[in-house]
């Protein structure tokens, strides 16, 4: 038997090596002791291990060592069970915020930006989203580029659109209406930004002073002032006709 008391020596491959040399020491820990900082026993960090709920320890010969990475999910474990939800429930977003691509792969791919990412603990995105963090609306906002994952913190890679989609939900919209939503403006928004693009270089391909330090500002006035005239003539669509009665009926009344 291992002194960890569970899981088999097979899967001690993948996690043998020790902390990397060079780097800052890593502070690790016995299951008992693993336990005890996390407030919890022995017996349910070994059911969590067996669950799949954290990853293998480091094996070093028969002696299992956790770290703070382990320790931060047993803590986030608790903190969403407090929040209502179940082991199941957890497992399922574990395995979705394991499957989201990088923070630095995500923040890579735009190269320079007006946007603020915001980190996250997976409590606090389940605080901002009160029952709406379900394994399919996490799915569906890794998949659409909204987040992405550093160790164990969520970052939301725009300030913006993270407090808008939390008025939204708190408004009481779904958060999957609300995502839902996002996929299409960002389709219309990647083609009016090669809509931008192709009008600026194939009218002014020699200019050095339209460029995209010009065509930012440029390009979010007119879509704000367009949308903004487009509400106005959605919603006077939807206004009633004010119209007199004798106007209506084409009879002025009678005195």
């Amino acid at each position: 038997m291992a002194d960890e008391g569970g899981g088999a020596v097979a899967d001690t491959a993948a996690s043998a090596a020790g902390p990397v040399r060079g780097t800052a020491p890593v502070r690790e820990y016995r299951m008992e002791e693993l336990a005890k900082e996390a407030g919890i026993t022995v017996r349910t960090v070994r059911f969590y291990r067996e669950r799949g709920l954290i990853p293998p320890p480091r094996r070093e010969g028969r002696i299992a060592w956790y770290d703070e990475h382990h320790l931060a999910r047993l803590r986030t474990i608790a903190a969403l069970l407090e929040r209502g939800h179940t082991l199941n429930g957890i497992a399922e977003l574990a395995e979705a915020f394991e499957q989201g691509r990088d923070v630095a792969e995500l923040l890579g791919m735009g190269g320079p930006s007006e946007e603020t990412p915001v980190r996250l603990t997976p409590e606090e995105l389940a605080d901002r989203f009160a029952g709406e963090v379900t394994p399919e609306n996490l799915s569906a906002a890794l998949d659409l580029g909204y987040l992405g994952t550093d160790g164990d913190e969520i970052v939301h890679v725009s300030h913006r659109l993270l407090d808008a989609s939390t008025t939204l939900v708190r408004k009481g919209i779904p958060l999957a209406a609300v995502l839902e939503a996002g996929q299409r403006v960002r389709e219309h928004a990647d083609a009016l930004a090669e809509l931008f693009l192709t009008v600026v270089r194939t009218h002014a391909p020699d200019n050095p002073d339209v460029g995209v330090e010009m065509l930012r500002p440029v390009a979010k006035a007119v879509v704000e002032a367009e949308l903004s005239l487009a509400l106005d003539r959605r919603l006077a669509d939807e206004k009633p006709d004010e119209k007199p009665d004798e106007e209506r009926d084409g009879k002025p009344d009678e005195a």
